[in-house]
């Protein structure tokens, strides 16, 4: 297997490796951040990735929206920095990794502004960013935010559109339902034509088949193979039907599981030995994978991951 970190679409035969950053929870730390992603990118991963986590609610929720198991909020959620933020400080600590979010809610913030803070941080790191954005799912975080939970579906693709407006060449207009941009100048300007690499997070065939008609890539969470298989070749059918190249449009996996030292008997997909997740990538149809794991030290991770960068 051979891994190419110069562009999140993989050639023929490659696969792109990347890292959840310790984001998360009341332990981490500016130095724990910075000195992920500087290893990360030392061992030859090609991307470290953030999450966004506006506030973590008191009472149980509906993990991952409406039908979901009712449960506690992890811990983790109370304290979460911030993507963007965190990403233009890890871009001044490295020089070559890919920058992710998986995903950001981009219904939080005004297209303007959300767009005018991804193209900053892609030009402060030299075209690095890869922008995976979401509708987000927790009723509380959409009353903190302001905005209406009836905002999703036909709000979140008029809010890319307007993102997409921004990040297009000036003078700047658009006149939408939710959204409306006068005709401006409004830069900088994101450093490939057109904005930097987009991801939509999607777990329904709808979303699935919005991000294809939109000509964005797809960042999904893997707990099974058979299921992904059958997301993928969604996407790509429709990405075709609307008339884009379904090879040209990336798909990005989230393991919410590590890479270990020893074999497992018993494993959920890209987990397990780096031999065992070595096979697993081979008979992927994707693009770029990266694992999230709060539960294990990220040194521990880091190592691990090294030894399947290495095969």
């Amino acid at each position: 297997m051979r891994i190419s970190p110069r562009h999140l679409i993989a050639k023929e035969g490659d696969m792109k490796l990347g890292l959840h950053l310790p984001i998360a929870g009341h332990d981490t730390s500016p130095e724990a951040i910075a000195r992920t992603a500087e290893e990360a990118e030392r061992i030859g991963l090609d991307s470290v990735w953030a999450w966004e986590r506006l506030l973590r609610p008191t009472v149980p929720i509906a993990m991952g929206g409406p039908g979901g198991p009712v449960m506690d909020p992890p811990e983790a959620f109370g304290s979460v920095y911030d993507p963007l933020d965190t990403l233009a400080y890890v871009a001044a600590r490295t020089t070559r990794v890919t920058l992710g979010t998986s995903v950001l809610v981009s219904l939080f913030q005004n297209p303007i502004i959300l767009a005018r803070r991804i193209a900053t941080i892609d030009r402060l790191s030299g075209g690095r960013l890869v922008a995976g954005i979401g509708q987000g799912w927790m009723e509380q975080e959409f009353t903190a935010a302001g905005v209406p939970m009836s905002r999703r579906g036909a709000g979140f693709e008029e809010h890319i559109m307007a993102m997409r407006a921004v990040w297009g060449p000036d003078p700047v207009r658009f006149d939408g339902r939710h959204y409306q941009i006068p005709e401006s100048e409004i830069g900088p300007k994101p450093v490939r034509p057109g904005g930097p690499t987009l991801l939509i997070g999607a777990a329904v065939p709808a979303a699935v088949e919005r991000a294809a008609r939109l000509g964005a890539g797809l960042t999904l969470v893997i707990f099974d193979f058979d299921a992904i298989r059958e997301t993928v070749a969604t996407f790509r059918r429709a990405a075709e039907a609307a008339g884009h190249d379904p090879a040209s449009l990336p798909i990005a996996l989230q393991v919410n599981g590590s890479v270990t030292a020893k074999p497992l008997d018993e494993r959920a997909p890209l987990t397990g030995s780096p031999e065992q997740v070595a096979t697993d990538l081979e008979a992927l149809d994707a693009d770029h994978v990266f694992w999230n794991d709060p539960m294990t030290p990220t040194d521990e991770q880091l190592h691990n991951l090294a030894q399947l960068v290495a095969k």
